[in-house]
C-alpha cells in the first residue's frame, strides 16, 4: 500500500486557493478605492464651480432682487413669520470659514467674500434704510464643523 499524503483537489478548483482569493479581494478593494477616488474628485470639481459661481457678480438687477426679497418677506408674513431665510452659501465664502458668524462675533461681515458680500451690500443699502434686520447663522453642520451660512431677514 502506498502511503500518500497529497490531498486531493476537485474538479474546478484551479482558482481556488487562498492566494488567489486574497488576490481577487485586494483587486476588489483597489477597484473600489479607485471608484471612490473618482467621485472626490468629481464632489471636487463640482465644488470648485460652485464656488467660482458665488464669486461672479450676480446676473440680476437691484430691482429684480428687491421684488424677489420683497415676495419671500410677503410670503412669510402672510404665515405669521418675522423672519425667512434669504440666501445659503458654503462657509469657504467666509475668509475664516464662518468662525467669526458661528460665533457671534462683531465684523463677522468683514469675512464674507463674492457673492455674500454683494448681498449683505444689497442688505445694508437697499433692506436696512427699510427697518429690515440681518441675522447671518451656520445653517448645518456636517461632521459636527461648521458648514453651510444661512443670511436670515427679520422685522
Amino acid at each position: 500500500m502506498s502511503d500518500s499524503r497529497s490531498t486531493p483537489q476537485s474538479a474546478g478548483a484551479g482558482n481556488f486557493s487562498v492566494a488567489d482569493l486574497r488576490r481577487r479581494m485586494a483587486e476588489r478593494e483597489a477597484a473600489k478605492a479607485a471608484e471612490e477616488l473618482r467621485h472626490m474628485q468629481e464632489q471636487e470639481e463640482k465644488q470648485k464651480a460652485v464656488m467660482a459661481e458665488f464669486h461672479k457678480p450676480p446676473e440680476r438687477t437691484a430691482e429684480q432682487l428687491m421684488q424677489l426679497v420683497m415676495q419671500l418677506v410677503n410670503r412669510a408674513a402672510e404665515r405669521g413669520q418675522s423672519e425667512v431665510q434669504v440666501y445659503r452659501f458654503p462657509n469657504a465664502l467666509c475668509s475664516d470659514r464662518g468662525r467669526r458668524i458661528n460665533n457671534s462675533e462683531p465684523e463677522w461681515e468683514k469675512t464674507l467674500e463674492g457673492r455674500p458680500k454683494a448681498a449683505y451690500e444689497f442688505w445694508h443699502e437697499h433692506l436696512r434704510p427699510l427697518g429690515f434686520h440681518l441675522k447671518a447663522e451656520v445653517i448645518e453642520y456636517p461632521g459636527g464643523m461648521p458648514g453651510d451660512i444661512g443670511f436670515i431677514l427679520t422685522w
